[in-house]
């Protein structure tokens, strides 16, 4: 196992985030995914990202080159790559087939000793722990989009995750130039409890003919000093995110709050995910 090697398991949004900020912070990065298009796309993305990021830096001195930065990335569909890792983070999409599938294969080729982390938005880490035979080191840690931009990341402990795993993956946060706010584990913790009800609510007031996104947007812009509005922040999620978290907290709370609106149900359903697929409440084409 070596402490410098991370592995990185789903290579969507979040996790094409994750492994740029941890190839840009020194890591060796093993990032896996059982789609080789996905991780061909992802790759051309790191490129584009770590491209534009050098042309903006403050500091020239501190910029690696491209090749550097993605020659400490190495993508594949091999699980037992996962071997010299010593700890691994999880973005799997937010479904629980999906995520339920993806731990086991973490522990049969993981180091025993590995950390994992689940980058998840919304499920319980102790319900993810449950499916592993290292509950104690097991911890969330829900990043923010983008992820090498955001400085902070909310950090989960669940039930069994041990003072141990919650200094290693605090200590992890650090080499990343992120900090970690530690909270406990309830479905959808601190930040997707709040935000998830108000993207939703958003959207029944589009639904509802109230105001449209624009005009929903600049409400917050304006009048809360918001960078975003709940639309624009749920086109850059994923409206698919979007609407898998939002009927995780329905099932695990039974509050009829959390039910999704029939607007976000139908543009999921015609492929209208936001920024991803070029079309949400805006158009990125």
């Amino acid at each position: 196992m070596n402490n410098n090697t991370v592995g990185v398991v789903g290579a969507g949004v979040m996790g094409s985030g994750v492994a740029q900020n941890l190839a840009q912070s020194g890591f060796t990065v093993v990032l896996i995914d059982i789609n080789e298009k996905v991780l061909q796309r992802t790759e051309a993305e790191i490129r584009k990202n770590v491209r534009f990021s050098a042309f903006y830096a403050k500091d020239k001195t501190k910029v690696e080159s491209v090749e550097t930065v993605l020659g400490r990335i190495e993508f594949t569909t091999d699980y037992s790559k996962l071997a010299t890792a010593y700890f691994i983070v999880e973005n799997a999409s937010e479904i629980w087939e999906v995520k339920q599938a993806v731990y086991p294969l973490i522990d049969k080729y993981a180091p025993p000793e590995a950390r994992v982390a689940a980058d998840t938005s919304c499920f319980s880490i102790t319900r993810l722990a449950s499916l592993t035979a290292r509950p104690d080191k097991i911890i969330g840690m829900h990043f923010m989009n983008p992820v090498p931009m955001k400085t902070t990341v909310e950090v989960i402990k669940g039930y069994h995750t041990s003072p141990e795993t919650i200094t290693i993956g605090l200590d992890f946060l650090a080499r990343m130039g992120k900090d970690g706010i530690v909270v406990n584990d309830a479905p959808g913790f601190v930040s997707n409890r709040v935000l998830m009800l108000t993207v939703n609510e958003a959207v029944f007031v589009v639904h509802d003919g109230v105001a449209t996104a624009a005009q929903v947007d600049e409400i917050h812009r304006k009048c809360f000093g918001h960078k975003m509005g709940p639309l624009e922040t749920a086109d850059l999620i994923g409206l698919d995110t979007i609407l898998y978290s939002v009927e995780v907290l329905w099932e695990s709370y039974n509050d009829s709050k959390y039910r999704p609106c029939p607007l976000l149900k139908k543009m999921v359903a015609a492929g209208l995910l936001g920024r991803k697929s070029g079309e949400g409440f805006y158009k990125y084409k």
